[in-house]
């Protein structure tokens, strides 16, 4: 760690890494409740577990992408934080909003709408949050050496930000307000949230591998091209169905298809860094972390998303076990592997240490990507039955969730894979200590004894 500052990105990822673990349980009980549908009906219903799931992932992930910027951005440009005391006041802001709107999903108070479910004042403390992480950043990347992954990086988080602002408008009309709602759905994950994670990683390979800089930043700008020229106007596949024009299927299809273009450019990316690297970086986990995430975008974002993008295939599979499928493995991948990554490369230096815990580290990659994958060949197979059952042959939708019950239940298995290796992956960065270096000559000596 080169500057004093950096040190606030600690606080984000502490908090991240809370959330995430509240995160991966609140999914867990949600798993439970698919296959006992009953369970905790009347105490905690299963659309407030929902919610809670949701939106948990959704701010741990701003979170670490926050605490990432303020961990990358001062070694990039080259000087302190412009603020310290307002990026403190900032997460104090998100996190009070966060517990804010837990409680108020508790007391059954809420928006309604999937994923911006947050009571108004917690919108509103968002939005001061993020103009306070704008105002903090762009200041301090203004005061120093400019980067591509700096240029980026804020092109990502201001595009970001500033799509929060549709999340305020809910109009009467079903078709206007599913429009912009997707608005920040889809060109959140799709759009603005690659290019945080294209800079991210760009900026973790490069510290990781030693490739030169130029490299690097040709690469980004390609697949920072390719992301918005793909993302844009790929909002259209959500528009299939909503009650707009049906020339959105044509372009939702076409330009859908072009999604998985930056996908794969990333993956390349990432593996052609590390064959051209020189150096040999002795956090191995974090690279491990890095590679995984950009092959499992591919997969999840990529592959699986281009499996029901077409309008022909959608028609049938749009919202059923498909989706959840390919929404589980792209979020893994794209954006909570990239996280993890980054945690598992900043931590031993804000923390004062060098790389460690690493087999427990990769333990827990592994085991969360295992369990990842089983889930969504699961879910993918379930989805597949009852888009035949359903929409096919016309069966009753709760015959069909009957039907599925197997399913659900290898889901449920597979989901505690993931949470085992999540709190593998807590206690490697946040309990265990490092081990003790033993002299050659100490080990000689404790043989003999």
């Amino acid at each position: 760690m080169k500057y004093a500052s950096q040190k606030v990105a600690y606080a984000y990822f502490l908090c991240a890494i809370a959330l995430f673990g509240i995160q991966v349980l609140g999914g867990l009980l949600a798993g439970w409740i698919y296959v006992s549908p009953n369970f905790l009906s009347e105490i905690l219903p299963f659309n407030i577990i929902r919610m809670i799931h949701t939106n948990a992932l959704i701010v741990w992930l701003l979170l670490g992408f926050f605490g990432a910027a303020y961990f990358l951005i001062p070694e990039e440009s080259e000087c302190e934080i412009y603020s310290v005391k307002l990026a403190y006041i900032q997460l104090v802001l998100l996190m009070v909003g966060t517990l804010g709107a837990v409680g108020s999903y508790l007391m059954g108070i809420h928006g309604g709408r999937e994923f911006l479910e947050q009571p108004l004042w917690v919108k509103f403390g968002i939005l001061v949050a993020a103009l306070i992480f704008l105002f903090n950043v762009s200041m301090t990347v203004l005061a120093g050496r400019k980067t591509a992954i700096t240029n980026v990086l804020l092109m990502g988080l201001w595009l970001l930000s500033l799509l929060w602002i549709f999340a305020f408008i809910n109009p009467d009309n079903l078709s206007l307000d599913k429009m912009y709602w997707w608005f920040v759905v889809h060109l959140w994950v799709e759009a603005t949230w690659e290019l945080v994670m294209a800079s991210i990683l760009a900026f973790l390979l490069l510290k990781l591998t030693g490739v030169d800089r130029e490299v690097v930043e040709k690469w980004l700008y390609v697949i920072v091209a390719t992301a918005l020229f793909s993302g844009i106007l790929g909002t259209g596949h959500h528009f299939y169905w909503i009650g707009l024009p049906g020339y959105w299927q044509w372009i939702g299809s076409i330009f859908s298809t072009f999604e998985v273009v930056p996908f794969f450019l990333m993956m390349s990316f990432a593996f052609v860094m590390v064959w051209k690297g020189r150096r040999n970086h002795p956090n191995k986990a974090a690279l491990l972390w890095s590679l995984g995430s950009s092959t499992v975008a591919f997969f999840g974002a990529g592959v699986w998303g281009f499996l029901h993008t077409l309008h022909g295939v959608n028609f049938y599979s749009h919202g059923t076990q498909i989706t959840a499928a390919h929404g589980h493995l792209s979020f893994y991948g794209a954006y909570v592997a990239l996280n993890l990554a980054m945690f598992t490369y900043a931590m031993p230096m804000l923390r004062g240490r060098e790389p460690y815990n690493q087999v427990l580290n990769m333990g827990s990659f592994w085991l969360m990507t295992g369990g990842m994958a089983f889930m969504t060949f699961v879910l993918t197979f379930a989805g597949t039955i009852q888009t035949h059952l359903q929409r096919v042959i016309g069966d009753y939708y709760m015959d069909v969730q009957d039907a599925l019950s197997l399913f659900y239940l290898m889901r449920f298995g597979a989901g505690i894979a993931v949470v085992i290796g999540a709190l593998l992956f807590i206690y490697a960065m946040l309990v265990v200590r490092k081990a003790e270096i033993i002299s050659p000559g100490d080990a000689t000596q404790v043989a003999g004894e």
